[in-house]
């Protein structure tokens, strides 16, 4: 996997000469924030070497390198699912490539469900911690001590600096924000009420098909993450409709204005 990864790298670098210092992960409807960065270069994932191709409706497929206020930046406009039927270690790839790159924080968001019944369709969170549904993660199997330790401490996932200032930053810019544990559950299905029931007294907030994956990989290379999960539905059994990738899609782009403020302002000040 080690030399996979330095290919995907080696290509990349010769693609582009930009040293991003912040990776960012746009979760589903959330990719205007690609539109606030300045000196655009795009590679597409199916020229990577290595690389996986998103396949999910709302996932552009790009590497989008920039800057956001003068901060160099690194925006993968579309992730991997596990649902995709992708290995966990072809969808957190991205991320060991992110770290060969020389970033060393990354902003994972998502679009999920809500279980806290304070929350609405809009509610952005902030993720303090996950619960790892998948029943699999990246991490298993020949450890490669050059990537990372055997045993990865998780008693700090999101990194508690960098949500202490995304609250701060909040509050300055007036965007209300919550946060809660995010529970990462397989998919591709929306979840049934029982399993909601379930994974709401195990003490997750949201529920989503996603991220998880990529903070064990982070956490794992030694990279400091923020997560921020847009509630888009409240989950199965609290709200009365059914389901809809495309109203997903359509909340979160609605709560994207007020991400892409957030996420831009905290990118200038860590």
């Amino acid at each position: 996997m080690y030399n996979k990864i330095m290919e995907s790298v080696e290509f990349i670098k010769s693609k582009v000469s930009r040293k991003p210092k912040i990776g960012v992960i746009l979760g589903s409807g959330l990719g205007d924030l690609v539109n606030v960065v300045e000196d655009k270069e795009y590679i597409s994932y199916e020229d990577i070497p290595n690389f996986p191709v998103s396949t999910v409706k709302g996932h552009e497929g790009k590497l989008v390198f920039g800057r956001i206020k003068d901060v160099e930046v690194l925006l993968m406009q579309g992730r991997f699912h596990y649902y995709e039927g992708y290995t966990m270690k072809e969808v957190t790839y991205p991320v060991y490539v992110m770290k060969q790159l020389g970033i060393e924080k990354i902003i994972v968001t998502n679009a999920c469900g809500g279980i806290n019944k304070s929350f609405e369709p809009g509610t952005l969170m902030l993720i303090n911690d996950f619960i790892n549904l998948f029943g699999d993660n990246p991490l298993i199997g020949v450890n490669d001590d050059r990537l990372g330790t055997r045993f990865p401490d998780m008693s700090e996932p999101y990194k508690l600096e960098l949500i202490n200032k995304a609250k701060e930053i909040a509050k300055e810019l007036n965007i209300d924000c919550a946060e809660g544990v995010y529970a990462g559950f397989m998919g591709p299905y929306y979840e049934t009420a029982a399993e909601i029931r379930m994974i709401g007294g195990m003490g997750a907030d949201a529920v989503g098909m996603s991220t998880v994956p990529e903070t064990i990989a982070a956490n794992y290379l030694g990279m400091d993450v923020l997560g921020i999960a847009c509630i888009t539905n409240m989950a199965t059994g609290i709200q009365k409709v059914k389901h809809s990738h495309e109203r997903v899609v359509e909340t979160a782009k609605k709560a994207s204005v007020d991400l892409c403020r957030w996420v831009e302002k905290i990118i200038e000040e860590i």
